[in-house]
């Protein structure tokens, strides 16, 4: 089985572009502390495609928490020097979109025709009061 779940901040805005066949795909980074030495930060490059990337790339700005759910996928190719490369990241699946930083002013929500599909309930919501600061953990 293939599925991750993480939750961190995005460490710069979402890049969106288009494939050639006019596929909407959007990537960005994400902050990750590790759970046992919380010193220790993961950066995992995301990417998500379709009516996702759209929602992305429209709602998500650097310092923002997500929740991403998605699975790890390898892939390589050849860079202009010659060289092979071998990137690891993770496709989304599902991206809740958690708190905001200070600095930035509030969005309108996604359009429930968007993302998140309709009868889910919002993570966030879900969560509220029970998600606290890694810090006040007791263990």
């Amino acid at each position: 089985m293939n599925k991750v779940f993480i939750i961190g901040r995005l460490t710069r805005d979402p890049e969106a572009r288009t494939t050639a066949s006019g596929i909407s795909v959007t990537a960005f980074s994400v902050a990750v502390n590790r759970r046992v030495n919380r010193e220790e930060t993961d950066f995992l490059n995301i990417v998500a495609w379709r009516s996702l990337a759209d929602s992305c790339a429209k709602y998500l700005v650097r310092g923002q928490q997500v929740a991403v759910a998605g699975e790890i996928r390898t892939r390589t190719y050849d860079a202009k020097d010659g060289t092979k490369r071998t990137v690891t990241e993770i496709q989304a699946e599902d991206v809740e979109f958690l708190a905001k930083p200070a600095s930035v002013p509030n969005q309108a929500p996604p359009r429930q025709d968007e993302h998140p599909k309709p009868g889910k309930n919002d993570f966030a919501a879900e969560m509220d009061g029970l998600l606290v600061d890694d810090e006040e953990q007791p263990f």
